[in-house]
């Protein structure tokens, strides 16, 4: 009889702030977030701390009594990890370490950090998450690399030399100026790859994290995408030859968005974003199950600006119609206000969704492959539509074009 796996997850506290900017109801759906970010890094959040403030304490991003209060919460309850919500600079993450040193302290943009070098499967994909730690570390080096190698001594080498912290910068800075030439390397390789495809049509599914594009993908292309229900389960890119009816093309999964999303991710992740500003049609998938999820459409288009990838043809998908589950006011309920929450799916189609740029929106399951051949439809038009104004005299895209050939041979024969 086979053992079950045992999984220990680290004890571990989050830690946001309500302010001008962020009310309450918003710090919960981003804590929310959050602990689902630390079980995929392999946390399980015990506490959560919050606090009202005008802005984040420069010193130690929340207020002295509640620092106090969260050092208190640590050392009798044992926390190995803390987990701000926001990043935090370099300074108030020293600070705060000298107040609480019984365990790590971290923020949001160094777990998901930590989450992309767990999933980097490819050379490639650990080549960019190693180049985006370095360059969130660097301005925070005070110690933590005296692991790495020091100044030798010797003739011609005495005197006050370089310090240590200078020494490991030095280190980092010759790190990140060679992943940096590693990286421009693979790229040129990568827009070989990209340049020897030919001339099909790219399709890329692009989203929030967790949206269900893999399930996506395996369902209409036949893949093996890895699929699992945790953040930031696809980190490299996969590109599948799919045909529908009669027209080939290439559907390619891309990495997720989410909200606040690091810098350091989008600069290094070029070259895999560049699968979505080389496509000629963008599949936007949305889990309309997730209470947020217009959120996460904002959250997506703002970085599809970021990366100039917004003036693309975009069909909006609506996935998980099966997991939607409004919510329900009582019949002798004459308090509660109807919220977009309470909506049904029809109520939905009805609002904005009818009509999304050029094209309606599409309602489907991906798990369940419901409304599936609606979806196959939409898809197979647009790309025929790319296709057409590319190729005009393209006979290939008239289904019965090989019927009709076949018909002449006979005759001839």
């Amino acid at each position: 009889m086979l053992e079950k796996e045992v999984i220990n997850f680290e004890k571990t506290a989050i830690v946001g702030i309500v302010t001008q900017n962020q009310s309450e109801e918003k710090l919960n759906e981003y804590l929310d977030e959050l602990e689902f970010l630390t079980f995929t890094a392999g946390g399980e959040v015990v506490k959560r701390f919050s606090q009202k403030m005008e802005r984040p304490n420069p010193k130690t991003f929340v207020g002295t009594g509640k620092i106090e209060e969260i050092h208190l919460f640590v050392k009798e309850n044992d926390i190995s990890t803390l987990v701000f919500d926001d990043e935090l600079s370099p300074s108030q993450q020293k600070n705060i370490s000298k107040i609480i040193t019984e365990c790590k302290i971290l923020d949001r943009t160094h777990l998901i950090l930590d989450i992309f070098a767990q999933r980097a499967e490819t050379s490639y994909a650990r080549t960019q998450v190693e180049l985006a730690q370095c360059q969130y570390l660097l301005p925070r080096l005070s110690g933590m690399w005296t692991h790495l190698e020091r100044q030798k001594g010797g003739i011609g080498m005495r005197g006050p030399g370089e310090t240590e912290i200078e020494t490991d910068r030095r280190i980092v800075r010759d790190r990140i100026a060679l992943l940096k030439e590693k990286i421009k390397t693979i790229d040129k390789q990568m827009g070989v790859q990209r340049g020897n495809r030919g001339a099909m049509v790219r399709v890329a599914l692009v989203g929030y994290t967790n949206v269900g594009k893999s399930t996506l993908m395996n369902a209409v292309g036949k893949s093996d995408v890895f699929v699992e229900n945790k953040l930031f389960a696809t980190l490299d890119t996969t590109v599948r030859k799919v045909v529908i009816k009669n027209l080939p093309f290439l559907l390619s999964d891309t990495v997720g968005f989410i909200r606040k999303l690091p810098t350091q991710l989008v600069d290094s992740f070029k070259s895999t974003l560049d699968e979505v500003r080389e496509a000629d049609l963008l599949l936007h998938v949305v889990d309309i199950s997730h209470p947020e999820f217009e959120d996460h459409i904002a959250s997506v288009n703002q970085t599809l600006l970021d990366i100039k990838a917004n003036d693309k043809p975009v069909i909006m998908v609506f996935n998980k119609i099966d997991a939607y589950k409004p919510l329900t006011i009582d019949a002798d309920d004459l308090m509660t206000e109807k919220t977009p929450r309470h909506f049904t799916l029809e109520e939905w189609k009805s609002t904005w969704m009818s009509r999304v740029g050029e094209q309606n929106a599409l309602f489907i399951s991906a798990t369940n492959k419901e409304n599936f051949e609606e979806f196959r439809e939409r898809v197979y038009e647009a790309v025929r539509q790319i296709h057409i104004t590319r190729f005009p005299y393209n006979k290939f895209l008239y289904p019965d074009y090989k019927d009709a050939v076949e018909k002449e041979d006979k005759e001839i024969d």
